[in-house]
């Protein structure tokens, strides 16, 4: 993950950056919106979960968002840099896949909101209890 990190500081424009392990996307993302007083919009389209993901998730009955997520990175980019970080991103081995999810907004300060696929609007709310257990 390091060359991944280190190709897109190379760009420029990163703000911050957090690790998902812990509580998903969904809690890394709420963490964000609560500590900087802003919204995050997401579109689920855009969010890269592997298939296998989402059907032992539906068996489980647990959301993928709050899956715990090793290996991976969160990355906020200044819009202007946005592209060009993805780019570079995408070229290296752990980030052939990643994608730009959504953005940042001042409305709704706190929130994370994600528009679904169907047209439909979801607040994604923090992970509560304990966070779901590694499997290794």
């Amino acid at each position: 993950l390091n060359e991944t990190i280190k190709a897109a500081l190379s760009v420029g424009g990163v703000t911050a950056m957090k690790d998902p392990t812990r509580g998903g996307l969904a809690a890394a993302l709420n963490d964000w919106a609560k500590k900087n007083g802003v919204s995050i919009w997401i579109k689920e389209e855009d969010i890269p979960i592997r298939e296998e993901v989402v059907a032992a998730s539906e068996m489980l009955g647990i959301d993928p968002l709050e899956v715990t997520c090793e290996g991976k990175a969160i990355i906020a980019v200044r819009p202007e840099r946005a592209e060009e970080v993805l780019e570079k991103v995408k070229a290296t081995k752990y980030g052939r896949n990643a994608s730009i999810i959504g953005e940042v907004r001042k409305e709704r300060p706190g929130y994370v909101i994600m528009e679904t696929v169907v047209g439909g609007k979801r607040i994604i709310e923090e992970p509560y209890g304990e966070p779901i257990p590694r499997v290794c």
